[in-house]
């Protein structure tokens, strides 16, 4: 998932650096608002993994990352949407101020919805993830073997 967001950014910046747009506040402030919306879509996307593991007991890691990333996709794709035509308008009406803000949400932003289902996921499998991953063991309270120590 750190690799999806560092992709995300090293992206975005590559494209600022092709059009020649100088890094300045706002610039940082929505890379970090691309970082903060990739994130949440890759754990709307992980989560919906995880769910799946624990209902789909016989399906292989390939066919419940498949369910999982269809069910999540169109979700995705209209929160993204809704987005992208909102930060379309400030960089349209906003001036000059929220030029390179809005610049840089509309790349950050597509990267990052293409990141969050394609590269995360991927990864995710590529690396092995397992049902073993996801699901949680359960752990004794540490302490729970020693006497309580009030009356």
């Amino acid at each position: 998932m750190v690799i999806a967001l560092a992709h995300d950014v090293v992206i975005t910046m590559g494209v600022l650096s092709l059009f020649h747009i100088e890094i300045d506040l706002t610039i940082v402030a929505s890379l970090m608002s691309v970082i903060g919306y990739s994130l949440n879509d890759s754990i709307v996307v992980s989560d919906r993994i995880r769910e799946n593991f624990r209902k789909i007991r016989r399906g292989t890691p390939y066919e419940i990352f498949n369910v999982s990333l269809t069910q999540t996709l169109h979700r995705t794709l209209i929160t993204s949407g809704t987005t992208l035509m909102v930060i379309l308008m400030l960089f349209l009406f906003g001036g000059p101020i929220l030029e390179g803000f809005s610049l840089t949400m509309l790349i950050g932003v597509s990267i990052g919805t293409a990141s969050s289902i394609y590269v995360a996921s991927a990864l995710a499998l590529k690396l092995g993830m397992k049902r073993e991953h996801l699901i949680q063991q359960k752990v004794e309270k540490e302490g729970a073997d020693q006497p309580s120590i009030l009356p």
